[in-house]
């Protein structure tokens, strides 16, 4: 699927929600769970952030967010969802893989459920959001596993699109893993993400200069 079709499907996904936010307004429950990771006063970018979940949360820690997003449907609902929560975010209208990542420029680069891009448009997605990450930066990455297409509650129905922990251990070749598991748990994020999931999860870390 190209930038545009890409665009048109999200859009009209997000404008059929009408008010409500299709992944709610919590912040993922991986990405949560690295708060601890999180310095205050650092910056991050959140890759294809939708409506602005992942991004606000990260602002309310104290972090400079930059997030980008193809659908300005998406990007309108999440900066009311910002004001809404009194934090600022840098919210650019961009297409997550042809984007010009720029270089070692954020402490913390997150990619939470980015799965519309096939393998081609992963690999070329992927190289960018480690080039953008600073010397000692840490990748946050959150996916669904090839069992969710028995599942059904969220995420592609092509299997290529789906992550593995072993996917994700040579998908960033210089990086250091920090965390890698696969596992299930029951997600609530809004209609998109409800129910028994099977997940990937990922932190790696750029070795320092």
């Amino acid at each position: 699927m190209n930038a545009h079709e890409q665009e048109h499907m999200w859009s009209t996904r997000y404008r059929d929600a009408g008010q409500d936010y299709v992944f709610g307004t919590t912040p993922n429950r991986f990405l949560a769970a690295q708060s601890a990771r999180l310095a205050s006063g650092s910056n991050a970018l959140s890759v294809a952030d939708g409506e602005g979940r992942n991004a606000v949360w990260l602002a309310e820690q104290g972090l400079q967010v930059t997030a980008t997003e193809i659908s300005p449907v998406a990007l309108e609902k999440a900066r009311k969802l910002a004001a809404g929560r009194h934090v600022d975010v840098d919210f650019v209208l961009a297409d997550a893989v042809a984007w010009d990542y720029p270089e070692a420029a954020f402490d913390f680069v997150v990619g939470i459920f980015i799965q519309f891009a096939d393998p081609v448009q992963r690999e070329r997605m992927f190289a960018g959001m480690a080039r953008a990450l600073r010397p000692g930066g840490h990748l946050i990455v959150q996916g669904y596993a090839p069992k969710q297409l028995e599942y059904r509650t969220g995420g592609p129905s092509a299997v290529e699109n789906l992550y593995t922990a072993d996917l994700l251990r040579t998908a960033f070749p210089g990086l250091e893993i920090v965390h890698l598991q696969e596992y299930e748990d029951v997600l609530d994020e809004g209609v998109g993400h409800k129910g028994q999931s099977a997940l990937v999860g990922l932190v790696a870390r750029k070795p320092a200069a």
